[in-house]
């Protein structure tokens, strides 16, 4: 019995190899098929090194043959396993978002959502639009500290698409796991789970125009940052750390991280939080309210400072451990827009110089699809 190249072929059409959603054929796993007489040789062609895969893919193609074409068939299958290169660690840009900033703390309860809260409203008084993506996945902040909580993104169509729109608070865009979630309710999820939830939100959101998107990244160096990175255009990214040594030793492994040849996203610089605590004078008005000279370092004293000093990296301020900066917090109003406050006076400072090492790291570093920055409302620092 003579056998026929076209019958192997849509034969071949009714296998799917582990993994892919098109056919062996439509794929292109079958390089090619000879026949001589009852004898057939398929080149199969696979993108992963998995042996199962590849003996699973082998075992059916000769069952197939045997049921669908011939029983008498005597068949060779010769497989090469060809794995893509690594993609380069890049990200696709999101049109309309000129700079994505991503806010880091190697460990946990350093403040950084709120350092990045206050620098959402801080950029947004200067005149920038500014969106927050909550990418702490199993600790969402966003929704409590922008009065949020109970608040739904709605649907709307983007040309011909449904996307999500992001919750406004305070002239900011938000999107935040915790906005799909009841409050009291735990994120429990392996990380493929978070990381393609936080793709939902990134991809399929309408952000519209953005001058600033800022990313609250979770503590540690873990899956989540990985899918960011991955993900997305990082224009460089700012650590946030408390004064002691045991945040800082973490600091300093999350900046280890993002300078890592790997990732090379560009470490805009470190943000000291909880630097050091003034009572306030209580013989002043509330309004007019100043820190007095006396300062006490709890946590140790210009921690994050030296840091950033020994890593060759932009010390961008220090934040002083004021009760109405975890008020605000907890009331769902950032304490930078407590107007001729100290705090609004700390923020803004900080806010600047984020702002001035953006636009020295677009115009020094090769751009990773950000847009260069044209307006700068409210920079003393950066020329008009």
């Amino acid at each position: 019995m003579k056998l026929d190249r076209k019958d192997i072929l849509k034969a071949l059409e009714t296998i799917t190899i582990a993994g892919e959603g098109k056919n062996m054929v439509e794929s292109g796993a079958i390089a090619n098929v000879i026949t001589f007489g009852d004898e057939v040789v398929v080149d199969l062609v696979l993108h992963t090194p998995a042996m199962h895969i590849k003996k699973r893919a082998e075992d059916d193609i000769k069952k197939t043959i045997l049921e669908l074409v011939s029983p008498d068939a005597k068949i060779k299958v010769n497989s090469k396993v060809e794995v893509p290169d690594k993609p380069e660690i890049k990200g696709k840009s999101i049109p309309g978002i000129k700079n994505i900033i991503g806010v880091a703390s190697g460990k946990g309860g350093v403040g950084k959502s709120t350092v990045t809260a206050n620098l959402a409203v801080s950029l947004a008084k200067m005149g920038f639009s500014v969106g927050i993506l909550d990418a702490d996945i199993y600790g969402p902040s966003m929704p409590i500290m922008f009065d949020v909580e109970n608040e739904k993104p709605i649907s709307v169509m983007v040309d011909g698409k449904s996307k999500m729109k992001p919750v406004e608070s305070y002239e900011v865009k938000i999107l935040s796991i915790g906005f799909f979630t009841a409050p009291s309710q735990a994120v429990i999820w392996r990380g493929p789970m978070a990381s393609k939830a936080l793709n939902q939100m990134i991809f399929d959101a309408d952000w519209g125009e953005l001058d600033f998107m800022l990313v609250d990244l979770p503590p540690g160096t873990g899956d989540i940052h990985l899918s960011i990175v991955q993900s997305l255009p990082i224009t460089g990214v700012v650590i946030v750390s408390t004064p002691q040594a045991v945040a800082l030793a973490d600091a300093k492994k999350g900046v280890s991280m993002f300078m890592s040849e790997a990732i090379n996203v560009p470490v805009l610089g470190i943000i000291e939080n909880m630097a050091y605590f003034t009572p306030e004078d209580s013989s002043e008005s509330e309004q007019a309210k100043q820190l007095p000279e006396n300062k006490y370092y709890i946590f140790g004293k210009e921690g994050a400072r030296n840091l950033a000093e020994d890593l060759s990296v932009p010390f961008l301020g220090e934040v002083p451990i004021v009760q109405s900066i975890r008020e605000a917090g907890d009331y769902g109003r950032p304490a930078a827009m407590q107007t001729g406050s100290v705090i609004e006076t700390v923020f803004e400072e900080i806010t600047r110089n984020v702002v001035r090492e953006v636009v020295g790291r677009n115009e020094n570093l090769p751009a990773t699809e950000a847009v260069k920055i044209t307006t700068m409302a409210g920079c003393s620092a950066v020329k008009k």
